[in-house]
């Protein structure tokens, strides 16, 4: 089986790994499977998308609407280095699946509109697929509405041109999109679960998201409801675009 890349951006090993794991756990696919770069530690290799079915990029800390001196020189690098491969990428409309990151930079790339508007708190969000998400292979066997996991502070205010908006939040007007037939990006965390959560916010309880004496409510909040669907997303991924 030809397999998968993962590029990845979060600094703390404890959650990078955590989101390599879940992502090998609700895909499906074994770490042998499922090539990981970590684009923070390093420049990007160069990457020959023949090498690879299909590319999923995790979340992490980097906000693509920043000011350009707000950044750090190592964010500046990786925006640099996906602007190059996202040239081949669309050109080729290659499979993509960017997750909460991705829509900064799969949407930002292709000409959207990505600011603080509709940031969202860290916790749980009603997603609710459109017409165009129901009628896509990518949610096949998900239901209109599901439960899933978010916390951003910038988010998609205005669709990059073409692109299809398939899902949408009371709060965030475009939770997921398909650029082309096989570019996707999520606002929400496809692959997060509660225990993952529970991680991640013990990792960036100082990073703005959330007061940090309040970190213990926040995971309590989200253990209100059972998340179980968003996962099939990264199944279904696989299942596609296998080769």
């Amino acid at each position: 089986m030809t397999p998968f890349l993962l590029l990845a951006t979060r600094a703390e090993d404890v959650a990078a790994d955590g989101e390599y794991a879940a992502m090998c756990r609700y895909s499906g696919l074994a770490p042998e499977q499922l090539h990981r770069v970590r684009l923070e530690a390093a420049p990007m290799p160069r990457i020959d998308l023949d090498d690879y079915a299909g590319i999923i990029v995790g979340g992490g800390p980097f906000n693509s609407s920043d000011p350009e001196d707000a950044k750090s020189a190592v964010q500046r690098r990786v925006e640099r280095e996906f602007r190059t491969l996202l040239d081949e990428v669309v050109d080729r409309d290659f499979p993509f699946l960017g997750a909460c990151y991705g829509v900064g930079t799969l949407g930002q790339y292709a000409g959207g509109v990505v600011d603080r508007l509709y940031g969202e708190a860290v916790g749980l969000a009603t997603v609710e697929l459109t017409q165009e998400g129901t009628a896509d292979p990518l949610l096949a066997g998900l239901p209109p509405a599901f439960t899933a996991f978010v916390g951003h502070k910038e988010a998609m205010r205005g669709l990059p041109p073409g692109a299809v908006r398939l899902a949408l939040s009371p709060r965030s007007p475009v939770q997921m999109f398909r650029l082309r037939s096989h570019l996707y990006a999520t606002q929400f965390h496809p692959e997060l679960d509660l225990a993952g959560l529970t991680q991640r916010v013990q990792v960036y309880r100082d990073y703005g998201y959330f007061a940090a004496d309040e970190a213990d409510d926040v995971v309590t909040r989200a253990a209100a409801r059972r998340v179980t669907e968003p996962m099939r997303i990264l199944r279904n991924f696989v299942e596609l675009y296998r080769r």
